[in-house]
């Protein structure tokens, strides 16, 4: 039984159940990110519906994601305590730390029966390269968060990690559907994609300089400060849409799409480390500029699939 019947502490809300509290680490809002690229890479080189697509979405859908943000709720729990930009859509904090240790428990146990059954089917399709691809897609999330590895905290690696996060499954469905990474449909996207996400968790951790200080916890944005963590943003997301001007006609077009980015976030170049907390409304910009584009990704994916 997930449910939590628990009375609550006096003076404080109910605690959620276990699987309100599950469904909340796997950051239902970033479900799309993950599944989408699989899925549209995918179609785009095979163009039929099957085993692998299905699966291979399901997983990069819930399975993946809970994996991903769970396993960091656990092992961040006491700095995600001390942040205050933490809770609700960008990142559940259990306040209560008798309920948090059920959860974390909970977690740790969902991320094991939800990830390894598709993990280990998905792993006797297709080539050696994929089986080898998927994993280290795998070891790169658990390696984010996981003591001992920490990549989060190991500047510029943080960033890198991060992209792959969101990439991995697109680079999984090219190799799994045998498609050279080098070939000249494929190489723009996924460094371009790589370069967006780069951008993306650099300026997602300007907001968090201080914090992060006060913490003990390197990132990029720590060794480098506010300042110049948001023009590298500015630099990696240009670079993105210089490298997918190689694309043909019409996903040519999508060279456009980062640039909305480049405009959200040069609102912040004369951010200071102690004005870092200012870009959490760049951040929260991130988020739901993230739906628009996606659409327009969306529209030039089915125009590149009927051309």
């Amino acid at each position: 039984m997930l449910e939590s019947h628990d009375p609550a502490p006096t003076g404080r809300p109910p605690a959620p159940g276990l699987l309100v509290s599950l469904v909340r680490a796997s950051r239902p809002v970033s479900w799309i990110n993950t599944a989408f690229p699989f899925a549209a890479a995918y179609l785009l080189v095979t163009r039929e519906v099957d085993a692998v697509l299905v699966v291979g979405t399901l997983f990069f859908l819930v399975p993946y994601n809970l994996l991903m943000y769970g396993i960091n709720d656990v092992f961040d729990y006491e700095s995600d305590l001390a942040n205050p930009r933490k809770g609700g859509i960008e990142g559940d904090v259990v306040r209560d730390r008798a309920h948090a240790r059920r959860v974390h428990r909970a977690i740790l146990w969902a991320c094991a029966i939800t990830v390894l059954p598709p993990f280990a089917w998905l792993l006797a399709q297709g080539s050696l390269a994929a089986g080898i691809t998927l994993v280290l897609v795998l070891f790169g999330v658990v390696a984010y968060s996981a003591p001992g590895l920490r990549f989060k905290e190991r500047p510029f690696l943080d960033s890198l990690t991060s992209a792959l996060h969101f990439c991995g499954p697109l680079l999984y469905a090219l190799v799994v559907a045998d498609v050279p990474l080098l070939d000249d449909g494929a190489w723009p996207v996924w460094v371009a994609f790589i370069l967006w996400g780069m951008a993306s968790h650099a300026f997602g951790a300007v907001q968090d300089v201080r914090a992060d200080r006060e913490g003990g916890i390197a990132s990029v944005a720590t060794v480098i400060g506010a300042r110049a963590t948001v023009w590298c943003a500015i630099a990696l997301y240009a670079a993105s849409s210089l490298v997918l001007l190689a694309l043909p006609w019409p996903a040519t077009l999508s060279a456009v799409l980062p640039l909305a980015y480049v405009a959200s976030v040069a609102r912040f170049t004369r951010v200071t480390d102690e004005t870092c907390e200012d870009a959490n409304r760049g951040w929260r910009t991130f988020l739901w500029l993230n739906q628009p584009v996606g659409f327009a990704v969306t529209m030039l994916v089915i125009a590149t699939w009927k051309g």
